[in-house]
């Protein structure tokens, strides 16, 4: 079994930065992930991290990959199946090829995965025009007519992009717009994108590849149909928690309950990033937050030699 100060489960923007500060701190840290950067990846253009006017999120993730990998920081490409605390406070994980790991201290920083429809014919289509991925999947729709399900800022963004290839958009929301301005302002800019409120996916059909969504108004309770040759769907995420133990703190949305330093209840056991209940899912305030979690790791540690 290999054995580490610290194990970071997690290879997003939190914790790739974790691992970065606590390198730094001469740690020996181990990051676990099955990719580098997270939802990122899934972004197509970024205009609000700090010193990079506009980046795409894959080169994004390529830099902070490459800076964290400067330091003396080891990479496992595998998923976590367990995580869990031993008698004498240090923290074991078994991962899916069979490895073991055990750090005296533990970083959650496992992000959210897209949130499904659950609708019928969402699972028989899924990748026959449904998509989680506009930046992904988005140029197989050039010239065709999609949907984007999703009121937050990557639903936004994403009807964005496909605003520029395909000649009409439909951006279904359920109540209300809760994306940034900036980004609502850009939308209104296009012609090809109509705004469906309180409007929300009820049966996905189609013969070899979606071709209508069925749809239901909420405020009337009518329903219609939109013929769409693809659907995004953007609905938000569910945090990457299945491995957790059972005594960790969690909200209703199965957020990690931290406080400002990525403390969870558990000793030893700290969190950050989209996995967590902060309030604001940004990739700098992630990026932040997982330095803060490495520092109160650092601290920890230092307290229970």
């Amino acid at each position: 079994m290999k054995n580490y100060d610290v194990i970071i489960i997690g290879g997003g923007p939190a914790g790739l930065n974790a691992a970065l500060y606590a390198a730094r701190k001469e740690l020996r840290a181990v990051v676990i992930t099955t990719d580098f950067g997270g939802q990122i990846l899934l972004t197509s253009e970024i205009e609000n991290y700090l010193g990079f006017p506009s980046i795409t999120g894959f080169e994004l993730a390529e830099k902070m990959e490459s800076h964290a990998r400067q330091y003396p920081v080891d990479f496992e490409i595998a998923q976590v199946e367990t995580l869990t605390r031993e008698a004498d406070g240090s923290f074991h994980v078994h991962l899916d090829d069979g490895q073991d790991m055990s750090g005296r201290a533990c970083i959650v920083t496992a992000g959210k995965r897209s949130r499904t429809l659950d609708i019928p014919g969402e699972a028989a289509f899924t990748g026959r025009g449904i998509s989680y991925c506009a930046t992904c999947d988005g140029p197989f729709y050039k010239n065709k007519t999609v949907a984007v399900v999703g009121g937050g800022d990557s639903a936004v963004q994403s009807a964005i992009e496909l605003a520029g290839i395909c000649p009409k958009v439909y951006l279904l929301v359920r109540s209300r717009i809760r994306a940034q301005e900036i980004l609502v302002k850009r939308m209104q800019e296009h012609d090809n994108i109509e705004v469906l409120t309180g409007c929300v996916p009820e049966r996905i059909e189609g013969e070899k590849r979606v071709q209508t969504l069925a749809v239901r108004y909420t405020a009337t309770g009518e329903t219609g149909s939109l013929a769409v040759d693809g659907c995004f769907v953007e609905a938000g995420g569910i945090p990457n928690n299945g491995f957790l133990p059972a005594e960790v703190k969690q909200n209703p949305r199965g957020e990690i309950v931290t406080d400002k330093a990525g403390r969870t209840n558990i000793p030893g056991l700290f969190a950050a990033g989209d996995v967590t209940d902060g309030p604001y899912k940004q990739v700098i305030i992630a990026a932040g937050e997982g330095a803060a979690a490495a520092l109160s790791a650092h601290e920890y540690l230092l307290m229970n030699e």
